[in-house]
């Protein structure tokens, strides 16, 4: 990997003698690192544990994540090591339910962090400003299964109009990406000072769109996958500066090989490849000065809402969730949309302001006197597995019934709704007619790969 000669002379003047080993390290192979889902009973791999992080771990080689069902189940996540750091800012800051948002949420690896990490009655808003990008981060949201979560597609400064709503702000705001050379080597082609410059302005601006949202006395954790001191400290001490945030401390362990500032003097928190196993991240927490918090309350049904009826929801869907007591059942064109009591009114004040991908848990589609199971009941944790027939499938029928295609059942599975699970997984559903089974797995989602690899290895314990 050819780095650029700018880089090259910028980073050598921020690390002196300590550049050679950090261009060491960038010609070395990326570690390959997972978080599995708790909530979902993933057993943890007997491999080497990422030191600040519960759920995450270093695999030996690179799975076949495309071929693996249980990755499209939602048992495990991919994602880069260093960046799991974040869980440390969250245990420290975080003790009781909040209302978090993670701005730039795509394409997940945050948020389902996040929402595993936020305590029982919280609640998740992850949005993408990026249309398409947002659909792959409801996707990934969605498997990974926890209905309090909101999925939303605006821009910074449409969620800053909501005034004081958010306890905690996730920004991994977009950078220039130099933590990433390694993973990404066609990004050094990219890679100038200008668009150094450039990111760093922008992250500035999006800091001040969001700012109102977050509560007086609320946390910001501000986070990048850059080295240069522009788009880091430099913003930091900026946020400081201009907005009067107090940046705080995280403890952490000596042999984490945690690099802190290196300009200006306040706490944080940054990873060089050459010093932790995992790419370039950057990490500071903030709080924001208290004050008086403004309450913004939902709006009511629109006019165009106004005096339709809701359609019955019959009640067979109650046996579907482990406790549907816990839900307020709303249908949107014959879609049946479980939301949590708990967190009704703000689904509602948002659904008023901003773009909803998805919401909480989609249950099902009503076709006549029948209802039409979603996908994203399947893979819910809150699903109640036993209200349908289950059948257990092999390796390779989990990728058949993933690539849509159909699935031949054994002959004494009962007609009907069946769940299609793998390792006792939960892949999602087919409709059993007796002689065939229609595949209800979402076609967007499904695995367009037309072959296999010589070799397939699978999620350790499989």
């Amino acid at each position: 990997m050819a780095l650029p000669i700018e880089f090259i002379a910028r980073t050598r003047a921020l690390l002196g003698e300590e550049y050679d080993k950090l261009e060491a390290a960038l010609q070395a192979d990326v570690p390959v690192s997972i978080r599995i889902n708790q909530r979902k009973g993933t057993k943890a791999p007997e491999t080497s544990p990422v030191a600040w992080s519960e759920t995450g771990y270093y695999l030996p080689e690179r799975l076949s994540f495309t071929f693996d069902p249980q990755f499209h189940a939602g048992a495990y996540y991919v994602q880069e090591a260093s960046s799991m750091f974040l869980e440390q800012a969250i245990r420290t800051f975080v003790d009781g339910p909040v209302k978090c948002l993670d701005l730039c949420a795509a394409p997940g690896g945050k948020s389902t962090h996040l929402i595993s990490l936020l305590p029982e009655g919280s609640l998740l808003v992850s949005n993408e400003v990026i249309r398409t990008r947002s659909n792959i981060l409801a996707e990934n949201m969605t498997k990974w299964g926890n209905p309090n979560s909101i999925v939303t597609n605006n821009d910074p400064e449409e969620i800053g109009r909501l005034t004081h709503l958010f306890d905690v702000i996730v920004t991994d705001v977009p950078c220039s990406g130099e933590g990433m050379f390694r993973k990404d080597t066609d990004s050094t082609g990219e890679w100038s000072v200008a668009n150094v410059n450039l990111c760093a302005a922008r992250q500035r601006r999006i800091i001040h769109d969001i700012w109102n949202a977050l509560k007086p006395g609320g946390l910001l954790i501000y986070s990048t996958c850059t080295y240069n001191t522009e788009e880091n400290e430099d913003n930091i001490h900026y946020i400081l500066e201009e907005l009067g945030a107090e940046a705080l401390s995280i403890p952490v362990k000596e042999e984490w090989q945690i690099t802190g500032p290196l300009r200006h003097a306040h706490p944080v928190y940054r990873f060089f490849p050459h010093k932790t196993k995992g790419e370039g991240f950057f990490l500071a927490a903030l709080r924001k000065a208290t004050g008086e918090i403004e309450e913004i309350r939902p709006k009511g049904k629109g006019k165009k809402d106004k005096g339709k009826a809701t359609p019955a929801i019959p009640s067979l869907i109650n046996n579907w969730l482990q406790e549907p007591d816990s839900f307020r059942m709303e249908v949107f064109n014959d879609t049946i949309q479980a939301i949590p009591t708990v967190h009704y009114d703000t689904w509602q004040l948002i659904s008023n302001q901003l773009r909803i991908v998805s919401a909480g848990i989609r249950i099902g589609e009503i076709k006549g006197k029948d209802i039409l199971p979603a996908h994203s009941l399947a893979v819910s944790t809150a699903l109640n597995k036993t209200a349908f027939t289950r059948v257990e499938v092999s390796w390779a029928d989990a990728v058949k019934y993933l690539k849509k295609e159909a699935l031949l059942l054994p002959s004494d599975i009962e007609k009907g709704y069946v769940l299609v699970c793998y390792n006792d997984f939960p892949l999602g559903f087919v409709k059993h007619l007796g002689n065939r089974a229609n595949n209800l797995y979402p076609q967007e989602w499904r695995i367009r790969s037309g072959y296999l690899p010589d070799k397939v290895i699978l999620f350790p314990g499989e």
